[in-house]
């Protein structure tokens, strides 16, 4: 590592340091139903640096989630996202926000993500829009997201696989090749040896894997839409 390396690594510890007190107060602020965590992704499998509160049960020292993935994979592209929706895999529906965090070069190194527990608030809606004779909100997407980086992997896959609705072997080489650009476009393949993760989950070769990566990322065709609103 160079020095200017290091004087880097300096500057987004110091910057991770000094916005570890705003997550206690994030949360104090919202009460029980906010969760604040802040990410080093220099670190993707053990990203999570500081948490305060529990809504999608983030832990110290867990991994990012599908949005972390996405960020790195945007690099410098990447954008802060507000007030968007999703759904946990127990149900609950959640309003979350990320800033991302550059270091004095412009590169992107973490992310400060405030999550708000909104079930009760979406019922109150939905109960008032059936009496009203209104339609009911829009269902928001189900982001997969845990503390082990390979379970969070594993859920995009299943759930991109499940989107063509049949297994590997039934799948022609367009449906293939969507697949995998569906799984690089949700930044799966920002992760470190996610390619052989993805290889494990589909049951094929890692070679067939990078094979299928390339010719996705070659191809002219339009990548599949990113799902909208997973949280961090």
């Amino acid at each position: 590592m160079t020095r200017d390396e290091q004087g880097l690594d300096r500057e987004r510890d110091a910057i991770l340091a000094a916005l570890r007190p705003v997550v206690d107060s994030l949360a104090a602020t919202f009460g029980p139903l906010c969760e604040a965590v802040l990410h080093d992704y220099r670190s993707p499998e053990k990203s999570v640096v500081a948490v305060a509160g529990s809504v999608t049960g983030r832990e110290v020292g867990g991994a990012m989630s599908e949005i972390g993935m996405r960020v790195l994979a945007r690099g410098e592209r990447a954008t802060d996202e507000w007030n968007y929706l999703t759904r946990t895999g127990t149900g609950r529906l959640v309003k979350s926000s990320t800033t991302v965090l550059r270091d004095s070069t412009g590169a992107v190194f973490g992310a400060l993500c405030v999550n708000l527990d909104v079930t009760a608030v979406s019922q109150a809606q939905t109960l008032l829009a059936a009496l009203a004779g209104t339609d009911a909100p829009a269902e928001a997407p189900v982001t997969p997201f845990g503390n082990d980086i390979d379970a969070v992997v594993d859920a995009i896959v299943d759930t991109q696989r499940l989107r063509h609705g049949r297994g590997w072997p039934e799948l022609d080489r367009a449906e293939r090749l969507a697949l995998f650009r569906g799984l690089d476009a949700r930044g799966v393949f920002a992760v470190r040896r996610s390619v052989e993760q993805v290889a494990t989950r589909l049951g094929i070769s890692r070679a067939s894997a990078y094979h299928y990566l390339a010719q996705a990322r070659e191809t002219e065709t339009a990548p599949e839409p990113t799902p909208k609103g997973e949280h961090p």
